[in-house]
Parts: C-alpha cells; sequence; structure tokens
C-alpha cells in the first residue's frame, strides 16, 4: 500500500477543500469497506486520505432534517421528508423502524448488502459512490479500460456477471450500489457539497457508465462529496428482490426494486429500476408500462417481468440473467403488492 497523508477534518466544507480537482491523489474514508480493498489491490494509490469519522452531521436520518443538523435547511421540517445523512451505516438503514414503514425496498436492499461486519461500516455514500467489482478492473496487473487502457477484457472474456444490457457501452461492469435501484424507484435526491457550494442530484441522474481512468461510476467531480439523500413519503407500495448465489456474503446477480401507488387495486405512476445488469442502474420502461393501470397479480406480474428484459444484449456467458430479471421483477411487483410469497414456503 502507497504511503499517504491522513486527515480528519470536523466539517464537509473542511472536507471538500481537502479534494483535488482530479481523479485519484485524493480519497474519502467513510466505512472503509471498499477504499481499503482499492488500496490493497493498488487500483486506488491516492496521496491523500480524507476521514469523514469526524463530521457528525453527515449520520443520521430524519424527518425534515437530520438529528444533530443545525443549519438552515437542517431546520426545514416536512412530516414527509425523509433525509438521510451519507455517513449513515447499512445497518441503521435496514433497521430504522420509520424506514421500514415507508421505504421497505431501501430497508430490505441495505439489509441484503453483505454480513453484518459490512453493514455495520459501510455507509449509504459509500454504498451509492463505490467502484465496480470487475475482476479486470480489481486485478492489478490488468490494464483494462477503465484503467488507462484500450481494452474491457470483459467483453469477450470471463464475464458471467458482467452487464446484459450492453449497447453503447465500452465497458461491461454492472454498476455495484443494491441501494441505488431502490433509491431510483423512490424518486430520491441527493443534495452534494463541492467547492462552488450544494446541488441536488436526482438519483436517476447521478450513475454514470464510465469508459476511461477519467471517469467514475457516478457524475461527481473530484471535489465533491455526497452530504444526504432525501426520500418524500408518498404512500407509495414499495419493494426490492434480489437473486443471488447464496444468502450469506455475496453480490445479487439481478436486482429488481418496484414502486407505485395502488388504487382501487390498480398500480398508478409506476417504477421499476433493475440492478446488477448494466452500467448504471437500469429503468425498466417497457415494464412499468406493461403493468401500468393494472391489478397486481401473478399474471401481470409475469408479463411486466417480461416486458423488463426487453433490449437485453446477453455476453458469451450471462444469458441466464434474462430469466433471472422476469423473476426478479414479478416477485417485487408481488411483494409491494402485499401477495403472499409463495416461493418462500
Amino acid at each position: 500500500m502507497k504511503n499517504f497523508t491522513y486527515y480528519r477534518p470536523k466539517t464537509a466544507e473542511q472536507a471538500v477543500a481537502l479534494l483535488d480537482d482530479k481523479w485519484g491523489t485524493a480519497e474519502l474514508l467513510a466505512g472503509g469497506t471498499d477504499l481499503l480493498d482499492l488500496q490493497k489491490e493498488y487500483i486506488a494509490q491516492p496521496d491523500k486520505v480524507i476521514s469523514l469519522s469526524g463530521i457528525e452531521r453527515l449520520a443520521g436520518v430524519g424527518v425534515g432534517h437530520i438529528t444533530g443538523r443545525d443549519d438552515a435547511a437542517g431546520k426545514e421540517a416536512d412530516k414527509n421528508t425523509w433525509i438521510i445523512g451519507a455517513r449513515t451505516t447499512l445497518a441503521f438503514l435496514a433497521e430504522e423502524p420509520n424506514l421500514r414503514q415507508h421505504f421497505p425496498a431501501l430497508t430490505t436492499a441495505a439489509g441484503d448488502i453483505g454480513g453484518p461486519q459490512i453493514r455495520n461500516m459501510g455507509t449509504l455514500g459509500g454504498n451509492l459512490c463505490q467502484r465496480n467489482r470487475c475482476w479486470y478492473f480489481r486485478d492489478e496487473h490488468t490494464h483494462c479500460l477503465l484503467k488507462g487502457g484500450d481494452k474491457c477484457f470483459a467483453i469477450d472474456g470471463e464475464n458471467r456477471y458482467h452487464a446484459i444490457f450492453t449497447q453503447g457501452h465500452q465497458c461491461v461492469i454492472v454498476n455495484p450500489s443494491t441501494l441505488a435501484p431502490a433509491l431510483i424507484a423512490l424518486d430520491a435526491s441527493a443534495e452534494v457539497l463541492g467547492p462552488k457550494g450544494k446541488r441536488t442530484i436526482k438519483l436517476a441522474d447521478f450513475f454514470h457508465a464510465p469508459g476511461s481512468a477519467r471517469e467514475r461510476e457516478h457524475v461527481l467531480a473530484a471535489n465533491e462529496m455526497v452530504l444526504s439523500v432525501t426520500l418524500h413519503a408518498k404512500g407509495l407500495k414499495n419493494a426490492s428482490y434480489e437473486v443471488r448465489h447464496k444468502q450469506s456474503y455475496d453480490w445479487p446477480l439481478v436486482q429488481a426494486a418496484v414502486a407505485f401507488k395502488y388504487e382501487d387495486k390498480k398500480a398508478r405512476d409506476v417504477r421499476i429500476v433493475l440492478g446488477h445488469v448494466a452500467p448504471t442502474p437500469h429503468i425498466a420502461v417497457a415494464a412499468a408500462k406493461a403493468i401500468e393501470g393494472k391489478e397486481v397479480t401473478e399474471a401481470t406480474a409475469s408479463a411486466a417481468g417480461e416486458a423488463a428484459t426487453e433490449g437485453a444484449m446477453p455476453l458469451s456467458q450471462n444469458a441466464y440473467k434474462v430469466k433471472l430479471i422476469a423473476v426478479a421483477v414479478k416477485r417485487a411487483l408481488l411483494t409491494a403488492a402485499g401477495q403472499k410469497k409463495y416461493w418462500e414456503i
């Protein structure tokens, strides 16, 4: 591991001031569940590591504000607005009773990540901003497209866990965030701080498909950081469903997150987002149209699941994900609508 200078600022403004305007020279440290691995693998070799552990305002969940915040934004109370600090742990997200009531898609996704050790260290902001898990990218000896090379080795190589929605993408990684599909389905937004102040980004616009070492899996600049994520409780039925090899520590093969209004047994304003199948979380527009205005039954949920596969172009080893998408979407819709989980019997 390369030697680095360690900083522990007391405010988010101090942390941003320590960041550089180009990637690679400075890294933010929250739980460290990704950064430590990247440093040990010689993928990340920063000159500065900036710990966020001393910034109390970045942790917590509240209605209309984050507990402990005393700035103007934090004082604006709205009983239907939930703000989650970027340093809030995944374990806290998974168990917070009010979030479980209003946003089960988010809390289920948080509770499915890794194991207890990971969830007690990993954070909301870290999960959104983590680097991809492609084994070519993580191999220090492989000079892939995202490390300054001119080739994505997964396209013709070992790609069984890679993207199946690959149109127009030079690199066929899958976005690794399990929270992202749920947050996008719930129409969440992120508050971001940079040297020019704060800005708000819809989570649907937050992610980016990188194609070179100059880019990341999100749209943040090198000298910006996530402060919080905002959700609005709209009475939506919502759920997240994963398919993975095993229930212990593992990344999903496929994930589906859904959210919709359910009035008179009709699904309205449906949003369906797929995870771990594309370089960015994939919004399944055709699937949402297939179930819009209909009662959520096994038949209609199956039809939506099949529609969610529209546009898939599997690689040589991952065509199995097409069927898994259909299953995940169907089960997420049935779960959100309160149907009996026959697959768990």
